[in-house]
């Protein structure tokens, strides 16, 4: 045998395996990959088709691109005001942060899972006892996050072509969205080396897709510098048509690149199932908060409700830093008005009474993910060990639901309080983080309701459950934000739970639809435990 023969053996046994995985993971995300491409596409579709409908003068184009330019608080949530320039690129303003975030997320899920998860589950230890290179896996999904990425622009392609927008701008916005995709998708492959807990990954992924789109923010409001240290910034400052800037794909694919090597260096320097900062032993004895299963279910999932909290009290901290500025906004754009609850005559309180709804809508993803862990822990096995001892079903299960709702309050008073917050500064009104809070419970019949679908699943369809608990958000998320402008039936409107509530602060707060939302809610934790007592736990 050669010398070069043997050099390149064991570089082989790194990789031997990685197309047999890569088809073994594509059968895994057949169900929920589908998914991240509507919802991409769906959100394209509905803000091109909107925002031509609104801007189908120049005049019009034009008074927009003066009142946005005038208001920091929008471009820091939008981008760059050249953008502006056009039509498309006045889409692309509205909507790029949004998919991007969205596609950054997808990345992350795809990669993280089929890695550090799959290292945690021992699922990665069972397929290493095959042929499969200690590389395989890593370079599996991060092909896979390739091909997801492929297809993201592919659908953006067609989404956009499709409403009518050129087609060199089409083709930019695509590679550029999947550009922020594969940047992701490399950032998750290096955390999934660092750290030894998916939940740890995620975090650290989060926050850096969080620091990203500050930095965009404070690059787009300021000199423009922060911007390019942004894959969002590097996504929106390549100009979809509105100039067409294509050298900006250059830094998607020197990031990526980069990444992916740091990934596959800290890979062959860490052993296998632990991170390069592996955890503390902790403490020698548990907490005493510890001894319930209410404790545990706590314990589980303050990170995340912690996170969940401080994102959505950012976000509602944007959208109320601009509602003193909402009524000059319609002045100029009055055909908008028609779109806010109560039309221009109320336009502060209309303009919060959708923000506030916005806030909520988020709010019940927290309350589905969070309902859902109890299905995850059910599936990992870990359900089994708690069951065994004297712990009933119902109190198992009530643990998580009981962290589930509380953590929705709390979620939803904090979003409120952010709007209220900047709210209050612009106006100079000490009360108003307090008003906002409390008008953001009003919606928590409706976050509560939309958690008792995912209640109803586990305890009856739970092989299915993720499939529609996400499914009935996504539709509630249509029905609350694009019924007016797609003019959607009444029936479809009415099968969302917030269409019964009030849209406070516009309106007044009755009793009969808060205890009737309720009610709905009730009765569905009240037959989500009946289908989990009678079904085996664990499937």
């Amino acid at each position: 045998m050669s010398t070069t023969s043997t050099t390149w053996m064991p570089l082989r046994a790194n990789y031997s395996g990685a197309g047999t995985l890569l088809r073994f993971i594509l059968r895994r995300e057949r169900s929920l990959l589908p998914c991240w491409l509507l919802g991409v596409s769906a959100l394209l579709a509905f803000q091109s088709l909107g925002s031509q409908r609104f801007y189908d003068t120049p005049q019009k184009l034009a008074q927009l691109r003066e009142t946005m330019s005038a208001s920091a608080a929008t471009i820091a949530m939008g981008g760059p005001t050249r953008l502006l320039d056009t039509i498309g690129g006045e889409i692309v303003f509205e909507i790029f942060a949004y998919l991007a975030v969205v596609v950054a997320l997808m990345n992350m899920f795809l990669v993280g899972r089929h890695t550090r998860s799959d290292e945690e589950t021992g699922r990665a230890e069972l397929l290493r006892s095959a042929r499969v290179g200690r590389r395989a896996p890593a370079i599996a999904a991060l092909a896979l996050a390739g091909l997801a990425d492929a297809t993201v622009v592919l659908v953006i392609f067609v989404t956009a072509v499709g409403t009518g927008l050129p087609v060199g701008g089409s083709l930019l916005l695509g590679v550029v969205t999947g550009g922020v995709g594969g940047t992701f998708a490399a950032v998750t492959a290096v955390a999934a080396q660092i750290f030894e807990n998916p939940r740890s990954v995620y975090g650290a992924v989060s926050l850096t897709l969080a620091a990203a789109y500050v930095a965009r923010a404070l690059g787009d409001v300021g000199s423009g510098t922060a911007s390019w240290v942004s894959p969002i910034g590097w996504g929106q400052r390549s100009y979809p048509y509105a100039g067409d800037r294509w050298w900006t794909v250059l830094l998607f694919a020197a990031a990526t690149l980069a990444l992916a090597a740091v990934a596959f260096a800290l890979l062959d320097r860490r052993d296998f199932g632990a991170g390069l900062l592996p955890y503390g032993t902790g403490r020698a004895t548990a907490s005493w908060a510890l001894g319930s299963p209410l404790g545990l279910a706590w314990r589980l999932q303050r990170g995340s409700l912690a996170g969940w909290a401080v994102g959505v009290f950012a976000l509602g901290a944007a959208y109320g830093s601009f509602a003193d500025s909402i009524e000059d906004y319609l002045a100029d754009n009055p055909e908008i008005a028609a779109y806010l609850p109560g039309g221009a005559a109320e336009a502060v309180d209309s303009y919060l009474s959708m923000t506030v709804s916005i806030v909520a809508l988020l709010t019940s993803a927290f309350g589905v993910a969070s309902v859902l862990r109890a299905r995850g822990e059910e599936t990992a096995g870990r359900a089994e060990v708690i069951l065994a001892a004297p712990v009933s079903r119902y109190r198992w299960l009530a643990s998580h639901l009981a962290v589930a709702l509380g953590g929705d309050a709390f979620v939803l008073a904090t979003g409120g309080f952010g709007v209220g917050l900047t709210y209050g500064l612009t106006i100079f009104d000490a009360i108003q983080p307090l008003r906002m809070a409390g008008v953001a419970l009003a919606y928590l019949p409706a976050v509560w309701s939309v958690a008792a679908v995912a209640a109803l699943g586990i305890g009856w369809t739970p092989r299915a459950v993720v499939a529609v608990a996400w499914a009935v958000f996504a539709y509630c998320a249509v029905a609350l934000l694009f019924a007016a402008a797609f003019d959607l039936p009444d029936w479809f409107v009415d099968a969302s739970p917030f269409t019964h509530l009030p849209m406070v602060p516009l309106q007044t707060v009755t009793a009969a639809p808060m205890l009737g939302v309720t009610a709905t809610a009730l009765a569905g934790f009240v037959v989500g435990f009946a289908g989990f007592r009678r079904r085996d736990a664990g499937y």
